[in-house]
């Protein structure tokens, strides 16, 4: 069945998820496999940044999430490091036209402040020429983990209570939900992990508790929107009751 096909049954369906997320994992692995350096396998993973942007524009979703680099990410080995925020810069200049063109709105999501000068720079850039689109909205997380995300959102919580700025009693899932960085986010219909890894990886834990889950095998690199296609017709076939019973 060819892409196009695919696309159409998609269409047929109409339950489309209004927010996919991915955690996009085995760049590693398909370096290895090719006896090249991690760094040539990150840079063949920006390929399939941009094929799943354009399949998500094809599609019609309206959040695209990708985990693109984690807090824990910070302890592999500096030039590994150096060469992902390379990476990041050089997906922001050579995109940024495009993305703009495509009305895809950037929202760079995590700690930034531990962003190189110039990833920190090219992150603001993208953030500024993007910000009036409004066809897609693609989350890019960086420097994110999903534990530190809720602490803070506790920490939040705790010191608007002491002020007084909220009754400890009013404290509720809402109140939580509005103090993590996706406040203004709906959650995740549909998580998708690549490389044939079942887990989560400490990514956005509170938000994809109803979310379907899809395990690719593929590597990163190697996905395409044929892989996000048969993700979301995956989805479309699946009976979320979210706790209830289907009449």
């Amino acid at each position: 069945m060819t892409t196009d096909e695919l696309l159409a049954r998609i269409r047929v369906h109409g339950a489309l998820p209004r927010h996919v997320a991915i955690i996009m994992d085995g760049n590693g692995r398909w370096a290895r496999e090719r006896f090249l350096p991690r760094s040539m396998g990150h840079r063949s993973g920006m390929k399939a940044v941009r094929e799943v942007v354009e399949g998500a524009l094809e599609s019609g979703l309206s959040v695209l999430s990708l985990f693109a680099f984690s807090r824990e990410n910070w302890q592999r080995p500096p030039l590994e490091v150096s060469a992902l925020m390379s990476l990041l810069e050089e997906y922001i200049a050579g995109e940024t036209e495009e993305l703009v063109t495509n009305g895809v709105r950037v929202h760079v999501i995590g700690e930034l402040d531990r962003l190189t000068e110039p990833a920190a720079r090219a992150v603001e850039r993208v953030t500024r020429d993007t910000a009036h689109n409004d066809k897609l909205r693609l989350n890019l997380f960086i420097s994110y983990g999903a534990r530190a995300e809720l602490t803070n959102a506790a920490r939040q919580l705790a010191l608007d209570a002491v002020a007084g700025r909220i009754d400890p009693k009013a404290i509720d899932e809402r109140a939580f939900a509005a103090r993590l960085y996706t406040a203004d986010c709906a959650d995740p219909d549909l998580l998708i992990r690549t490389s044939g890894e079942q887990r989560i990886s400490n990514f956005l834990l509170w938000q994809i508790a109803y979310a379907e889950l899809y395990m690719s095998p593929v590597l990163w690199p190697d996905f395409s929107r044929r892989d996000l296609y048969e993700a979301i017709l995956d989805f479309q076939s699946r009976d979320r009751r979210f706790g209830r019973v289907s009449v």
